[in-house]
């Protein structure tokens, strides 16, 4: 057996591989966030059966370990005859997952807006899509964006769980480099140094976000 050396090819493949983890945690995060958004309103809802249903989901999503998800999405499906290709199945179980959170993230992020906020917005006859667009929404943004961007960090190390079905994204390329070079220090220290790439600056970032926008302080 012919053993191969970890070289700039086999680094190329690792960065090819990084690319693949970003695309995954970008549709993670995007559809996670279009789901989520909507999960939060609920939360927030004046309806009770809406609260109860959106908690239910949060609770159910949050109680699972992702990588359940990921095995009913991809192996559990296959049984009922539908087979998910590994980018999509990866894709549906992260959107799952990250809508979860963020949909509890951003709940908090809008009950935390002042009660005042509200009932100013009440006393100008806003209705409530109104009061959300132009009072509570954008407040809510603005203190979200550090908890938004530190649980980024959190989705683009869960990736790594993806390569259980076969999908090659960072931590699977590192496996199969590893195998054909039998050379593991050299190559994880290679991936954890591309994870930490990509993670340290978000994590920096979401420490400034923090620190700018005076998340947590009263003024």
């Amino acid at each position: 057996m012919i053993l191969r050396t970890f070289g700039f090819s086999e680094f190329g493949f690792l960065l090819s591989a990084l690319v693949w983890t970003i695309i995954l945690t970008v549709i993670a995060l995007g559809g996670g966030g279009i789901i989520g958004f909507f999960v939060a309103l609920a939360r927030t809802s004046t309806h009770k059966w809406l609260r109860i249903i959106a908690g239910t989901y949060i609770q159910v999503i949050q109680g699972i370990p992702v990588l359940m998800i990921l095995f009913l999405s991809y192996y559990g499906l296959s049984l009922a005859g539908l087979q998910l290709p590994p980018l999509v199945a990866a894709g549906a179980s992260m959107t799952i997952y990250a809508s979860g959170y963020l949909g509890e993230i951003w709940r908090g992020c809008i009950q935390s807006v002042p009660k005042q906020q509200w009932e100013a917005s009440e006393s100008l006859a806003m209705t409530r899509a109104q009061q959300y667009r132009y009072v509570i929404l954008p407040q809510a943004l603005r203190i979200s964006l550090p908890s938004t961007v530190g649980f980024a960090v959190q989705v683009v190390k869960n990736t790594s769980i993806t390569s259980i079905i076969g999908f090659v994204e960072l931590a699977r390329a590192g496996q199969l480099i590893n195998n054909a070079t039998f050379q593991p220090f050299r190559v994880f220290l290679a991936v954890a140094a591309l994870y930490f790439v990509v993670c340290y600056p978000l994590s920096q970032l979401s420490r400034w976000l923090e620190r700018r926008l005076h998340v947590g302080s009263h003024r």
